[in-house]
């Protein structure tokens, strides 16, 4: 059989330019489980030389490339392993593959109860596309939830109103176990207990096989995972000391929960099942002031009053994991939950007044009333996932993934104008539906595999659809004949559907010092928002459509055994939400409506980073990434005047935002009982463009720093201080005030480690301080000012208690939300 003249090429490529290289599976030789993040070291079998050395991947595989012929052994180990040796490997030809197929490792056995032998792990380990945090290393977040986790990295920060931002741009998409969810990521991960997570990892310029959602990157939460087979079984137990600052609220503040994780791993079955109940009260108020100037007539109306939250969530989850053989591997769950935040906010208007002209000093009148207000938001879910992955002899990979997802988002808000100080007197009763299910599906397939020794080649396919509807009902009491009635400029019915067929191709490799990584991600976006009024005379559908490439890459360059520097590119998309995109207004209380804009276009953003990591002797390590983002379309929410006493919030596309920052990290260890980690984040943020025929420029710098420091007195007890700080920012049309958190945590062991307890002191503040709170102004010279403190809740004293039937970590693979979390 003749050659054509292309494939004669390639075959001469491959033969002649092409390395041997050697591929492998480490797994436990007691559950069969892979293990991640083991070694494998190539020798020299003549001299014992050190050839080359890698660690496995999640799958634990591994892959040692760019080698000669020649007769080697491999030593592969593991924490906590037997270390076992592989000899006489023999490479006869240049471009050999050579496959050891699973490697399993036995759990050691030559303990000493004499001997006890510590080693810390690091806070913080970079890789060339992300940083991995630990999230045990995070004592203030025990007992509460994920976010309590990520407050602490050096490039997420959390501001006054619980907004979680990576890079100053809270459009990031939200991970579980590397796979994506949709929604507002808040409500998921306030879900999720902090002692369920292993570690977090931060992917700012993700590649190729990765959706190309989010402007501002990936967060990947990845769930604990067990070693050895058995039964696993963890309880933990919280409870907060009452209040004590209340800030006259009508109800205490309660905080307390339980969750229970049970897991049995047996031959190839692992079942997990887990429960989760948590009620978490936020006391707080806010204090405002607010003029607006319409028709030449000044009306300013300050307020103050409670604004607190009442949160209780409670979820179960069940999961299966049938690995058959080394090669298959299929996975079922199911994943349920329910979720109500209720926010009170009972607003004193005072001294509101009208002048007339508005430079002038003379008061039309002079009003107080009292505004009654509460808004409650649930999100309640019911997931269902099925995967599957195959590996082949010749170690390519074949997954697919199926997720279903149903969620019910929103919930009713009451808004009641009262007379002050004579409650009784009813001016306004008005009461709207927030109600808005939703149905996502999700199909997601890859393939892996290495036609070439210079790279691994990733190829995938993936279908989503979702529909989202909204049903929105403005009702207002009519004080003459007691009865509700609609108010159609407020009340609408919306549909959303987004189907997205996407395909990728991705290229990557580590030779020698050198670790690259290339890729495509083509994608296809149908869009259709139905748009009708409660009336039946608004019937409108918008449409938007794309076919677009999202190119990424990135760059490793070791220096040397402990330096190493990298650079990245990735093209991304922030898509526009169904809350975002309803042009009809939402009351949100008193003096506030909401709108969106039916025609809102997504954000297309370009990010380019550069990065240098250092490690150094005695436990000290050093990072520094410089970065620039560029976002078209910008959606920023800016204001209008609705009336003399209501402003109108509107999502915009107002332009273009820029950034331009470093984010830099450290671990120190000054002695060997006292480690502190720091990392921060500083950038100069511009928004140039327009809104309602008016130019928009607006520039500033700002910086978060998250801090830890740790004493262990004993190999048990310990004492941790963390603080929290994010300085002023700038917004299409204001600035939001600095906010910080300082905390105060001491942890302490029983029982072999199967009792901990930790007592946690959060927002400390002690009347010295002004602490969690944030001042949040926009304004629009000739048309209106606004300027509300938020004040939350501060010397917050807790106790978690968790208690291990075993030492085992739990290995369930936790279900994940694509659709419902990113669009409520």
């Amino acid at each position: 059989m003749k050659l054509g003249l292309c494939g004669a090429l390639i075959l001469f490529f491959v033969s002649h330019f092409t390395l041997a290289q050697i591929t492998g599976k480490i797994s436990s030789s007691d559950t069969r489980a892979p293990l991640e993040y083991a070694t494998a070291a190539l020798y020299h079998q003549e001299n014992s030389e050190l050839v080359a050395g890698v660690i496995t991947d999640g799958e634990g595989v591994f892959v040692l490339t760019d080698l000669k012929k020649g007769m080697y052994y491999l030593e592969v180990s593991f924490i906590g392993f037997e270390t076992k040796t592989i000899r006489d490997i023999r490479l006869n030809v240049r471009n050999e593959a050579k496959e050891l197929g699973t490697i399993l490792l036995k759990i050691g056995t030559n303990q000493l109860n004499e001997v006890v032998v510590q080693a810390e792990s690091a806070t913080v380990i970079n890789t060339i596309d992300r940083q991995v945090f630990e999230a045990s290393k995070f004592q203030n977040a025990q007992g509460g939830t994920v976010t309590d986790v990520l407050r602490n990295l050096p490039s997420v920060a959390v501001n006054g109103l619980g907004e979680i931002s990576v890079r100053g741009s809270t459009g990031f998409v939200l991970l579980l176990n590397g796979k994506p969810i949709q929604g507002d990521a808040a409500v998921f991960l306030n879900q999720l207990p902090a002692n369920s997570v292993e570690r977090v990892e931060v992917i700012t310029a993700p590649s190729a096989k990765y959706d190309p959602e989010g402007k501002a990157g990936l967060l990947n939460i990845i769930m604990q995972k067990e070693s050895v087979a058995g039964t696993f079984t963890q309880i933990n137990v919280r409870a907060g000391l009452p209040s004590i600052e209340g800030y006259g609220n009508t109800e205490p503040s309660r905080r307390y929960g339980v969750d229970v994780t049970h897991n049995i791993r047996k031959e190839q079955w692992n079942f997990s099942f887990g429960a989760n109940y948590q009620r978490n009260d936020l006391a707080g108020r806010r204090e405002g002031d607010v003029f607006t100037i319409l028709n030449d007539t000044l009306t300013r109306f300050p307020s103050d009053g409670e604004r607190s939250f009442d949160e209780v969530n409670y979820s179960g989850r069940f999961t299966v994991d049938f690995e058959p053989d080394t090669l298959n591997i299929v996975a079922l769950g199911f994943y349920a939950g329910k979720r109500q935040k209720d926010r009170t906010a009972d607003i004193l208007y005072f001294d509101n007044h009208a002048i007339t002209p508005a430079n002038g000093t003379e008061r039309l009148y002079t009003f107080q009333y009292f505004n009654e207000n509460l808004r409650e938001r649930k999100g309640d879910f019911v997931l269902g996932s099925l995967d599957y992955a195959h590996t082949f002899q010749n170690r390519s990979k074949l997954s697919a993934s199926l997720l279903y997802e149903y969620t019910l988002l929103g919930g009713p808000t009451t808004n009641r104008n009262l007379g002050f100080p004579n409650t009784d007197l009813v001016y306004q009763d008005e009461f709207n539906t927030n109600d808005n299910p939703l149905n996502g599906f999700r199909f997601q397939l890859d393939y892996a595999w290495k036609p070439f020794a210079f790279g691994t080649l990733e190829t995938g396919y993936q279908y989503r659809i979702l529909d989202h509807t909204g049903d929105f009902v403005y009702e207002r009491r009519n004080n003459v004949t007691g009865e509700f009635e609609l108010v159609p400029e407020f009340s609408s019915e919306v549909d959303l559907t987004r189907s997205i067929h996407s395909a990728y191709a991705q290229l990557s490799e580590k030779k020698g010092k050198w670790d690259y990584a290339a890729g495509i991600r083509l994608e296809a976006m149908d869009r259709d928002f139905d748009l009708r009024d409660k009336t039946n005379t608004i019937d409108t559908t918008y449409t938007y459509n794309f076919v677009k490439p999202f190119p990424s890459a990135s760059l490793q360059y070791e220096l040397n055994e402990r330096t190493h520097i990298k650079a990245a590119y990735s093209r991304r998309i922030e898509r526009t939400t169904t809350f975002k995109m309803n042009p009809f207004p939402e009351r949100e209380h008193s003096e506030t409506l909401e709108q969106g804009d039916a025609t809102l276009l997504p954000e297309f953003i370009d990010l380019v980073e550069l990065g240098i990591t250092k490690n150094f002797k005695g436990d000290h390590s050093l990072f520094a990434t410089a970065y620039f983002r560029n976002v078209e379309n910008l959606v920023n929410r800016v204001n209008t005047v609705f009336n003399d006493t209501i402003l109108n919030r509107i999502y915009s596309n107002v332009g273009r935002g820029r950034s331009l920052g470093l984010e830099v990290g450290g671990q120190f260890k000054p002695t060997k009982n006292w480690s502190n980690f720091i990392g921060g984040n500083f950038y100069s943020y511009d928004i140039a463009g327009t809104f309602d025929n008016r130019a928009l420029n607006t520039h500033s710098f700002v910086y978060s720093v998250n801090a830890n420091s740790t004493y262990a007195f004993t190999p048990t007890a310990s004492l941790q201080f963390t603080f929290n700080y994010l300085s002023t920012q700038n917004t299409a049309q204001g600035e939001d005030s600095r906010f910080y958190s300082p905390n105060l945590t001491f942890r302490k062991a029983f029982l072999d480690n199967r009792l901990v307890a930790t007592l946690q002191w959060q927002n400390m503040d002690m009347g010295l301080l002004d602490t969690n709170e944030q001042r949040i102004t926009t304004e629009r010279p000739g048309e209106f000012f606004t300027t509300t403190n938020y004040v939350y809740e501060v010397d917050m004293i807790l106790l978690n208690l968790s208690y291990s039937f075993n030492k085992n970590t739990n290995k369930a693979k936790f279900i994940e939300s694509e659709f419902g979390k990113r669009e409520f």
